[in-house]
């Protein structure tokens, strides 16, 4: 990277606090604010009128007009060889991954595919506002190369790692559990800590890992517990009764990994949908993540996520789009969904609490946010700008947005990767390769 400063004038938005601990105190806005940014690095963030007298010579300043700056969004749990099995009609879950997903991923072996595959995959996030994911590759150590190689050239902050499946999948699509610890292990050392990537470890559940297979998971998070681990846990009814026939000896799903001691606080486990009191109960203990993927859920008919239940276990949770059986890159639909699912079990998700789970709730999930999910002095300059009247129906139902709040709400309903105008990545503007994939500055920006 080439040295550099710039400054962003505009519309500053982020949090500093969980809104539903402390309400409107846990969020900055700022109408006219200024952001000053050197290397990649926020320097200084405040009223315009405060700091412009900071602006140097040479400094480069872009000013974002009406629109909103935001922390870069985060997504906490998806797929990156599933880009191509997105609106698969009509199956549950263990049918939609032997009809569809472990088809499709067997093209993983081909490092050609895989290297084209994972550009779509980060420029399509990138242009959707998504900053930094947790992304599951295939069983292929290759492809998993050209996933972190990929995310390095376009800078941006990754967590993923190859899955191991040593059953319960296609041949062409096993390993073992020496092979699956020796190949992750490689990974690990090639590039976790390797400028702004990090390793997930990733069992992809425990229905396609023996237990020979677990404890190599095990041995290799107690080896390396800087590195995540991420896996599936109780997303419908029917893989729940299929894992407690493989492990008849645990005492629910949960107790699976964590006889294996994979309950960490760097554990992240998709979808747990279907828990009890006492699975609730040790995940808090443990400290560990569960993730919630309201578009995947309906789409697959899974089951429908209580936050209010997850938080009076005190249980963390984050939020993702579980590309492919989800079937929006959008984080904004992504809280579209959640909001509806909340609805259906008789609670709510305001839009304060909303964007806050995007952006500096999902950043604390990953233990992320000394660098990540807010705007503030020493945390890298991964911003969104986004348009709260992107469309002529936004635009109309805008002109009678009466707060902040009002505004999130709209865009949280409305929005889609329309309402981004600009994704930047360490303080640099992110430029799609392929054409058409993000609309261009509108006439008169400087963004």
């Amino acid at each position: 990277m080439k040295p550099f400063q710039r400054a962003i004038r505009g519309r500053l938005f982020w949090f500093v606090e969980d809104p539903a601990e402390t309400g409107a105190r846990a969020y900055r806005y700022l109408d006219d604010g200024l952001m000053l940014i050197r290397n990649g690095m926020i320097t200084a963030i405040g009223e315009a009128i405060v700091l412009e007298r900071q602006i140097g010579p040479g400094m480069e300043v872009i000013e974002t007009g009406p629109h909103l700056v935001m922390p870069g969004f985060i997504d906490a749990h998806l797929h990156f060889p599933q880009t191509q099995v997105i609106a698969s009609h009509g199956a549950d879950l263990l049918d939609w991954l032997n009809r569809y997903t472990f088809i499709e991923e067997q093209r993983f072996a081909n490092p050609a595919h895989a290297r084209k595959t994972a550009r779509f995959f980060l420029d399509t996030l990138l242009s959707h506002g998504t900053t930094t994911a947790a992304v599951f590759g295939s069983v292929h150590p290759g492809a998993t190369d050209a996933f972190f190689a990929e995310a390095e050239r376009h800078n941006t902050r990754m967590i993923a790692g190859k899955v191991m499946m040593d059953r319960g999948a296609p041949a062409a699509l096993l390993d073992t559990a020496q092979t699956s610890y020796d190949e992750s292990l490689a990974l690990i050392e090639r590039w976790h800590g390797h400028g702004r990537l990090a390793y997930a470890i990733s069992p992809r559940f425990a229905i396609t890992s023996t237990p020979a297979q677990l404890d190599a998971a095990a041995a290799l998070h107690r080896a390396h517990p800087e590195c995540y681990l991420q896996t599936h846990l109780a997303e419908s009814r029917r893989e729940i009764e299929t894992v407690a026939a493989l492990y008849p000896e645990a005492a629910d799903y949960t107790d699976v990994y964590d006889r294996f001691g994979l309950l960490t606080e760097r554990s992240l486990f998709g979808h747990a949908i279907h828990l009890d009191a006492r699975e609730r109960a040790r995940l808090a203990e443990a400290g560990s993540v569960a993730v919630h993927c309201p578009t995947s859920n309906l789409y697959l008919g899974s089951g429908l996520y209580d936050l209010a239940a997850a938080r009076a276990a005190r249980q963390i949770t984050a939020l993702a789009t579980d590309i492919g059986a989800g079937t929006s890159y959008s984080m904004l639909q992504t809280l579209n969904e959640a909001y509806k699912v909340q609805k259906l079990v008789g609670g709510t998700l305001p839009p304060l609490e909303a964007f806050h789970a995007i952006t500096l709730g999902n950043a604390e999930a990953l233990n992320l946010a000394h660098l990540i999910g807010s705007f503030r002095p020493g945390r890298e300059a991964d911003f969104v700008v986004l348009d709260s009247a992107a469309t002529p129906a936004m635009a109309h139902r805008m002109e009678r947005c009466q707060s902040i709040e009002d505004e999130l709400f709209i865009l949280m309903t409305m929005g889609d990767d329309r309402a981004v105008k600009a994704t930047y990545v360490m303080g640099e503007r992110f430029v799609p390769e392929r054409e058409g994939l993000a609309p261009p500055p509108a006439p008169g920006m400087a963004f």
